[in-house]
């Protein structure tokens, strides 16, 4: 028995259908490369970008330079990731960490993950440059090629200091929300960026420490890798003390009030705790907790900043 044959309303009605809903398939794929931008990553850099605007605003703060400032800072820092993702594909295919990424799957292809980088780098670019300012433009194009280009692919692969050197790409994000607002670069700006500098050793140190397998497997020369757990341990254990002390440095310049002063200290003291047990008691499960207080802490941080410059004491 024969189907009857479709009417024009009917065909119609299953093209605009199709049309509003796109395949399952086409979202699933847009989705993945979407997943190698590494969202929450991203999500983190946009927070601190607002922040360092917010602070900055007292100069004044326009719609369009919030809203196209975090969307076109935002889009090159994915376009960073998702070139990183490119080139580590095969690295990240070795480690239990990283193998369920779509590159490293084999679910997107390289050169649609280089296109896609290209393209969604060139709007950030062109927003930025249209709608804030031509510093902030050139700021953030320079931090894309410094984690890209410098970090991924020269650095990472050739010294146990790449997190310190490339940990440069990931303290801009601040100091690019600050220029969005006021088209310069000063001392406000670059103490926040010298906090996130500080920062990120011990941060990733951290995981390094519970993730060294996958380091050693990856042949990535990560410190805990090259030179041990001990040397590493006692290397987070001096940067965490030394960003206690570079996190004073607001309340000291006259940039913030009692309210983050007191809110660095507490936060500075429970992270010294943790670098102080990884160092004299270590275990994975500590490494673990240590890393992830980290986010927190840097989190806490720039909002009590952001709290201390509305509620000044």
């Amino acid at each position: 028995m024969m189907a009857a044959p479709l009417t024009h309303k009917a065909v119609d009605s299953s093209m605009l259908a199709s049309q509003a809903h796109p395949p399952r398939s086409l979202r699933l794929l847009i989705s993945q490369y979407v997943a190698t931008t590494k969202p929450r990553i991203v999500m983190l850099a946009a927070f601190c970008a607002l922040i360092g605007m917010l602070l900055a605003s007292d100069r004044g703060l326009s719609l369009q330079v919030l809203v196209f400032g975090l969307i076109g800072i935002s889009l090159l820092a994915g376009a960073g990731f998702s070139f990183n993702c490119l080139v580590e594909r095969g690295i990240d295919a070795r480690m239990a960490r990283t193998r369920g990424r779509p590159l490293a799957r084999g679910q997107v292809s390289a050169l649609g993950t280089l296109i896609f980088a290209g393209v969604i780098g060139g709007i950030g670019s062109w927003m930025l440059f249209t709608y804030v300012n031509a510093l902030t433009m050139w700021l953030t194009v320079a931090t894309f090629v410094g984690y890209a280009v410098i970090y991924t692919v020269i650095l990472k692969p050739a010294t146990p200091q790449n997190i310190v050197i490339g940990g440069a790409s990931g303290a801009m994000p601040p100091l690019l929300g600050w220029t969005a607002v006021s088209n310069e670069v000063t001392m406000p700006a670059l103490i926040l960026f010298l906090i996130i500098f500080v920062w990120t050793p011990p941060h990733f140190w951290a995981l390094a420490l519970y993730r060294v397998e996958d380091y050693r497997k990856s042949g990535l020369p990560m410190l805990p890798v090259t030179h041990g757990s001990e040397f590493t341990r006692l290397n987070i254990l001096l940067y965490t003390l030394l960003l206690v002390v570079t996190t004073v440095l607001p309340y000291l310049i006259g940039m913030s009030g009692l309210i983050y002063l007191a809110s660095a200290l507490v936060l500075g003291a429970v992270f010294m705790y943790y670098a102080w047990m990884l160092w004299r008691h270590y275990s994975d499960l500590l490494a673990r907790k240590t890393f992830t207080y980290s986010i927190f802490y840097l989190t806490a941080l720039f909002a009590a900043l952001l709290v201390d410059h509305y509620l000044p004491l």
